[in-house]
């Protein structure tokens, strides 16, 4: 696949780097011995069941997300419709945008793909922090920055590719930054596969069965095995 910014991002970590390279970042390692303790005494840690909300669209923010360990996905929905805007792995942040003073409220919904755990930290000793702290805030302003472009190479996506290469999008992010192997056992559902790729359930069925039968992937109930990566991101390339 050509090194191109607009991908079909499904993920926030780390996308652009080879997998071989990919590290787990310790974004609190910059900060000092007292400011991790003001963080420890000032959170929680919360167990969410597979489909509970970890937080709401338009409710009032007074914590920081960090998830530590599961698969959450966040979208923007209104009375009929929703779209989802990334899928988040552990070890991430969610709820960046209240971070500014005039947004006190989430811009969008968070719920768990399955079983996940996620430390809730006040707002206001995060902010604190990052006020103090030089290297915590750049680390911060970085993962601003990459979340901005990763959403504007998916929406791009959205416009400019076919169905066929959004999904193959879809199989080789999740594969290449969720599982992190070319074989898995896929969590979310058919249905849960087309609100990532915008299309339908049935449209999903259909594509995943056409790319069994080229011979681009095996495919056993949830059990994936992408077994010619290189024509499925030639797939996802040219849309």
């Amino acid at each position: 696949m050509e090194n191109c910014l607009y991908e079909n991002s499904c993920t926030i970590s780390q996308l652009h780097l080879p997998s071989s390279n990919r590290k787990k970042q310790n974004y609190f390692q910059h900060l000092s011995p007292a400011e991790k303790k003001l963080i420890e005494d000032n959170q929680v840690e919360v167990f969410f069941k597979k489909g509970e909300n970890l937080a709401k669209q338009g409710s009032f923010s007074s914590y920081m997300l960090f998830l530590t360990k599961g698969l959450v996905k966040t979208f923007v929905e209104n009375q009929h419709e929703k779209l989802i805007l990334k899928i988040i792995p552990e070890n991430n942040f969610i709820g960046l945008p209240i971070l500014f003073e005039e947004n006190n409220v989430f811009p969008y919904s968070v719920t768990a793909y399955i079983d996940s755990t996620a430390k809730l930290i006040d707002i206001n000793i995060f902010k604190k922090i990052i006020k103090e702290n030089n290297k915590f805030s750049y680390e911060i302003i970085k993962l601003l920055s990459l979340n901005t472009v990763l959403l504007y190479g998916r929406f791009f996506c959205f416009e400019k590719k076919q169905s066929y290469g959004r999904l193959a999008d879809i199989l080789l992010c999740i594969s290449n930054n969720i599982y992190k192997n070319s074989e898995f056992e896929l969590t979310l559902s058919r249905k849960e596969l087309g609100e990532l790729a915008g299309m339908s359930y049935e449209s999903v069925i259909r594509i995943l069965k056409k790319f069994k039968e080229d011979n681009l992937i095996e495919e056993q109930n949830n059990h994936i095995k992408i077994i010619n990566k290189e024509k499925l991101a030639q797939i996802s390339q040219l849309g």
